[in-house]
């Protein structure tokens, strides 16, 4: 009886030693953006485009713009500018984030691409004063 304790004891005893190391490894660097193969990339997956080029994409596309925002329009919509045009952009409350923006103010706007048959516009996610 002793000699299986004992026994038992030492098996259990070397099991750690025996485990392969597993879980995060902060000390390793992930690979650049476009090395990666699927997944979140970050800011890569959001490149900036201008107010022109988003004219010409999908519906539901998610657009990033920098620019001005020349007026508000009415209520939660408002005018944005860049170099190459403007566009509608709709900009809730909750998006401001104590933000005070004139339009002299540069912006960075990211948001989904809402097109119907004659409008376009940006349903903005995010919005930052440069």
């Amino acid at each position: 009886m002793k000699k299986i304790t004992i026994a038992a004891l030492i098996v259990l005893c070397s099991l750690p030693a025996l485990a392969q190391p597993g879980g995060f490894h902060g000390d390793e660097t992930p690979p650049p953006p476009d090395k990666q193969q699927s997944g979140f990339k970050g800011s890569s997956d959001a490149k900036q485009v201008t107010v022109e080029q988003a004219k010409g994409m999908k519906d539901h596309a998610w657009v990033t713009l920098q620019g001005n925002i020349e007026k508000k329009i009415g209520g939660d919509k408002y005018m944005f500018r860049d170099h190459t045009g403007n566009i509608e952009v709709e900009i809730g409350h909750d998006k401001w984030n104590g933000q005070d923006v004139s339009p002299k103010d540069l912006v960075v706007i990211s948001g989904k691409l809402d097109k119907d048959r004659h409008d376009i516009n940006v349903d903005v996610e995010h919005l930052l004063k440069q």
